[in-house]
């Protein structure tokens, strides 16, 4: 009769933490990296095909993994509250890593350039948020922040508050973005008329508004690029 192996009875070199001291980390799969976070798995199934099994209910998408919740990782058995919690925290650390600014900020001239700060904060949320780029006289960038956030469908933007962040920071010039969580790229007319007060309130402040960008699903939509702005 067939006896399914525990993870210590395979041979060494398929173990996934011994697998990472002798071959290196990235000789690991990402099931494999999820296995060694969890430690264990189930009666059932190693701590590599639970593993594997969650990934394959996201269609082995790390973005859309991202946007699981406690809860929906709770379902999968073997995959308790610690487990889920573990899983999550080393998606946002990844996420952090990709957000870490370089020793030098980057000049901005492109809504390419902008995006590139902005994808991966913003690609795989589970729900809107809404942040600006400050940027100097030179275009380089002087800081980013969330200024609101939101559910699924929207969020709630104060003009006042852009303005008072970019005047406290010394900004010359700002650039507006937030994420759709659904992935539809199209601006709705509330995208558009926040874009336009704001731009408004910029001009009286000369503060000009350089682009909005919408980002998802690892992709963006430019006003400026659009002719929007």
């Amino acid at each position: 009769m067939y006896k399914k192996l525990s993870i210590k009875e395979w041979a060494v070199e398929d173990r996934p933490r011994e697998k990472m001291q002798t071959k290196g980390i990235r000789s690991l799969s990402e099931a494999e990296l999820i296995a060694i976070l969890i430690g264990s798995g189930n009666l059932d199934e190693s701590a590599v095909e639970v593993s594997r099994r969650i990934l394959a209910s996201v269609n082995n998408n790390l973005n859309e993994l991202g946007k699981k919740t406690i809860s929906d990782l709770r379902k999968f058995k073997g995959i308790g509250e610690v487990k889920a919690i573990t899983i999550m925290s080393a998606l946002e650390l990844g996420r952090r890593r990709k957000e870490s600014e370089p020793d030098e900020k980057p000049k901005v001239i492109t809504s390419a350039d902008a995006a590139s700060i902005f994808k991966p904060l913003l690609s795989d949320l589970p729900h809107e948020e809404f942040w600006i780029l400050l940027l100097n006289r030179n275009n380089i960038y002087i800081d980013k922040m969330m200024v609101s956030q939101g559910g699924l469908v929207g969020t709630v933007i104060d003009v006042r508050i852009i303005l008072r962040k970019a005047l406290e920071n010394g900004a010359c010039s700002l650039i507006l973005c937030h994420n759709h969580p659904s992935g539809n790229l199209v601006p709705s007319e509330a995208d558009k008329d926040i874009t336009k007060k704001i731009q408004e309130a910029g001009k009286h402040m000369d503060i000009p508004v350089l682009d909005h960008l919408i980002i998802g699903n690892g992709s963006y939509f430019s006003f400026a690029d659009e002719g929007l702005i």
